[in-house]
């Protein structure tokens, strides 16, 4: 009889850890997710997805339908967490996202504070792209992508906008400038 007693109040602690070990995704980035935001969230349900945080949007521009130019997700206590783009729908969804707060990781552990030879060993790279004062790094299967500062590289590359950048050019200390994310 005791025995059956030990046996349901462990069955019962056990079942009470489970259900309050929650795990927080907040700062986790997956797939179609960026924290608490999803790929399908509108934008006109901003304020609610982060009612805890500060949400600070272009209202002239919302009240007359272009949509906002940028709409910034403040921490309470002052943190920039994210930087939203909507797109210029009817039915206005996320277009782009910029990580801004390091906490963000994705499932691989990659995140604001990495580097490039942290991206390069878990995911494969698509396409590298050169623009005037940054090389973007977009991922295969993925709508994550990284922005390296060309301050980063070697000087033989900083300044030629017209050279394709390879991989291997890249070095592996060079620094992520922006984390973002993009939408269709």
């Amino acid at each position: 009889m005791k025995f059956r007693y030990t046996l349901l109040l462990i069955f019962c602690c056990g079942l009470l850890i489970n259900c309050t070990e929650e795990k927080n995704t907040d700062f986790q980035i997956s797939g179609d997710q960026v924290g608490r935001l999803s790929k399908e969230s509108l934008a006109r349900d901003i304020e609610l997805i982060f009612e805890k945080d500060s949400v600070i949007q272009d209202t002239v521009k919302l009240n007359f339908g272009n949509g906002a130019s940028k709409i910034k997700i403040f921490e309470k206590g002052g943190a920039l967490l994210l930087t939203l783009t909507p797109n210029n729908d009817s039915i206005a969804t996320i277009q782009n996202v910029m990580v801004n707060d390091e906490r963000f990781v994705t499932d691989k552990g990659i995140s604001k504070l990495s580097t490039f030879k942290e991206i390069r060993e878990n995911y494969p790279i698509k396409k590298i792209i050169s623009a005037i004062n940054n090389v973007v790094v977009l991922l295969k299967d993925s709508d994550l992508y990284f922005t390296i500062d060309k301050k980063e590289l070697p000087e033989s590359l900083r300044y030629n906008t017209n050279s394709t950048i390879e991989e291997v050019q890249i070095p592996d200390t060079a620094k992520v400038k922006y984390m973002m994310v993009g939408w269709d």
